[in-house]
């Protein structure tokens, strides 16, 4: 047993992390100290002048572990990626930090594409967002593509022969690949969609009105229309620029919303000196937090996976750890950045005007979040209905969200038989979860042995102690009937668990019609026509789990074919493979490649390119 007065005699007096768990070894709370010993002896003295969040976390602990660092700087960036990590219930949580959209502009590329994205990489592409409206980005990249006729296609080599696709044909690509654009010309373009992105919108306007008058002087007055079109989307799409900043090009304003129910971080952002854009996050905090805690918890978890951030932050107080954070934010900025609190001028005037914007948002907010809050509470009371009639739960709701996890087989007559696990974390996928396995040692078409293998190696990582699996299921479900779950049983029952495990009977039309289950050794079966919401649910993580298991499998078969066709070519190993994939981009093309062609390939010579057409041809 853990003895919680003696490990704390044993602290350091130095700077570093601490973690409070709870009975079950979750994680609980990550915070840093100057000073581990005095910092964390706090929790454990008298609660008499403790916060009622504080004095509920500490009830609790049940034992706590340290690392220590060599400075407060090391000790605040190993917080921010533990909190990442471990998203303890008592930290204020940035939440569905991976769920909002980016625009992507791919300037590694000799000839860029705008895309949507909602994974950042350090790849050399240039990231604007995160957005929280999904709509307005895809509304943007549309915009942005159609005005430039940008390139869509991923390929970046055009070897001769290389056929348009249909956006060629239809005015909507220029023919980049028919060598119709020079780099040059294109990266024109590229820069004045990006200016846009930036929130300097006079640049496509003074392009789009050029575009118009020389159709309209050319008598197409259609293609003069469509462009009048463009010009009244491009600024519809553009936030209103209601005030200027005079001396200062991009700064970025954080406020906290306070609904009736619930706090939001406002960003604001100015981007050469104009108000342009605002996004709103939602959190986990707890009423006690103080605006200046939600404020430095946001700027570490949000700037934190950031890779462009404003030499300017306004905020309405300065946080306690103000030069600490600056010099955390510089660090990944790589030039300096400030965080300002104004008391006069135009930039508290900014401050004012966003606060007033923010006082008006609040009242939608709340809106749209207690519906979702309904929502949710109506889906866990159906969930806790359909456990309690399983047997697993007692008493009265306790309002929490429900962790369900979906599997699915998929194979193409015994081959390539893969399993998918998805997790849905109430209403919502919670897509870091997701898991795909490569069944291993069952041969053929069965989806029982296969199904057990999945869960085998699941839940024997999760009692290894497997961090990526270490969150049990309050509730299992099989894409399937009877026979699934009775084998789900055997192998969960097999490792000594006992967990609710359900199976989705499908109707005539492929949906969910019902969940079945053994109780007391009998099969029962609960109608889902009685729960609304549940079947809705159910059909929408039953067309989520097949849909990862089919991409995966069909990656692994698509994988399979156009290798082993290019591997029975005498003298064609990995690497010369791997060459002509690369530079041809299909099987087809290669096919239909001359010998000249293939000689173009690195490793490819004249014995082994007559070897490759003698292959396809005769």
């Amino acid at each position: 047993m853990f003895d919680i007065q003696e490990n704390l005699k044993k602290l350091p007096d130095s700077p570093g992390v601490y973690i409070h768990k709870d009975k079950l070894g979750q994680v609980i709370y990550v915070g840093k100290a100057i000073s581990l010993k005095n910092r964390v002896r706090q929790y454990f003295q008298s609660s008499r002048n403790m916060d009622p969040k504080v004095r509920a976390m500490v009830s609790q602990i049940e034992e706590f572990e340290y690392i220590t660092t060599g400075s407060e700087m090391e000790a605040l960036i190993l917080e921010c990626n533990l909190i990442k990590k471990h998203m303890p219930k008592y930290n204020v949580l940035l939440r569905d930090d991976k769920t909002y959209p980016y625009i992507k502009v791919t300037t590694e590329e000799d000839f860029p594409r705008i895309v949507k994205t909602r994974l950042v990489k350090k790849d050399g592409s240039k990231y604007f967002g995160p957005y929280s409206d999904a709509g307005a980005v895809n509304q943007i990249v549309d915009l942005l593509n159609q005005v430039y006729a940008l390139k869509k296609c991923s390929a970046r080599v055009f070897p001769k022969g290389f056929r348009p696709c249909l956006n060629y044909h239809i005015d909507q690509c220029d023919g980049i690949c028919q060598g119709t654009v020079s780099p040059g010309e294109y990266r024109k373009k590229v820069d004045h969609a990006v200016d846009f992105l930036r929130g300097r919108t006079k640049g496509i306007l003074t392009y789009l009105e050029e575009q118009m008058n020389q159709a309209s002087e050319a008598l197409d007055f259609e293609r003069a229309a469509e462009y009048r079109d463009y010009i009244m989307a491009a600024k519809a799409l553009s936030e209103k620029q209601r005030v200027v900043l005079q001396d200062t090009k991009d700064v970025d304003l954080i406020l906290v919303a306070r609904g009736a129910k619930q706090r939001h971080v406002v960003l604001f952002f100015v981007r050469d000196g104009k108000l342009s854009g605002r996004e709103t996050y939602d959190l986990q905090s707890m009423e006690e937090d103080s605006s200046e805690d939600i404020i430095s918890a946001f700027i570490k978890q949000h700037y934190g996976q950031s890779l462009t951030l404003p030499k300017e932050i306004i905020l309405e107080k300065q946080p306690e750890e103000k030069e600490l954070l600056e010099e955390y934010l510089s660090g990944i900025a790589g030039h300096q950045v400030h965080l300002l609190a104004p008391k006069k001028g135009e930039k508290r005037a900014v401050l004012e005007l966003a606060k007033k914007d923010v006082v008006e948002m609040v009242k939608t907010i709340d809106q749209r979040a207690e519906v979702r809050k309904e929502r949710a509470e109506s889906l866990g009371r159906e969930i806790y209905n359909i456990l309690s009639q399983m047997g697993y739960e007692e008493g009265d709701y306790s309002g929490r969200d429900y962790r369900v996890e979906a599997y699915d087989i998929s194979n193409t007559n015994g081959v390539d038989t893969v399993g998918a696990m998805v997790v849905f974390e109430g209403l919502k996928p919670d897509k870091k979860s997701y898991r795909r396995f490569k069944v291993r040692s069952v041969e053929g078409p069965n989806d029982y042995g296969s199904m057990q293998e999945v869960l085998f190696r699941r839940f024997r990582r999760a009692l290894e102690g497997d961090e990526g699996f270490s969150v049990f299921p309050d509730l299992i479900l099989i894409d399937g009937g009877k026979g699934h779950v009775n084998a789900a049983l055997e192998m969960i029952r097999g490792l000594e668990l006992d967990l609710a495990v359900a199976g989705m009977a499908k109707d005539d039309h492929h949906r969910t019609r019902s969940l079945v289950f053994f109780k007391d050794g009998s099969m029962e079966e609960i109608l889902l026509k009685d729960y609304p919401l549940l079947y809705k649910y159910m059909g929408t993580v039953q067309e989520e789990v097949h849909r990862f298991a089919i991409e995966y499998h069909r990656g692994l078969r698509n994988k399979r074919m156009l290798t082993s066709v290019l591997d029975e070519i005498e003298g064609i190993g990995p690497a010369k493979r791997n060459a002509l994939l690369d530079h041809f981009g299909s099987v087809d093309r290669i096919k239909n490649a001359t010998r000249e062609e293939l000689r173009e390939v690195k490793g490819v010579t004249e014995k082994l390119a007559e070897k490759i057409q003698e292959y396809f041809h005769c």
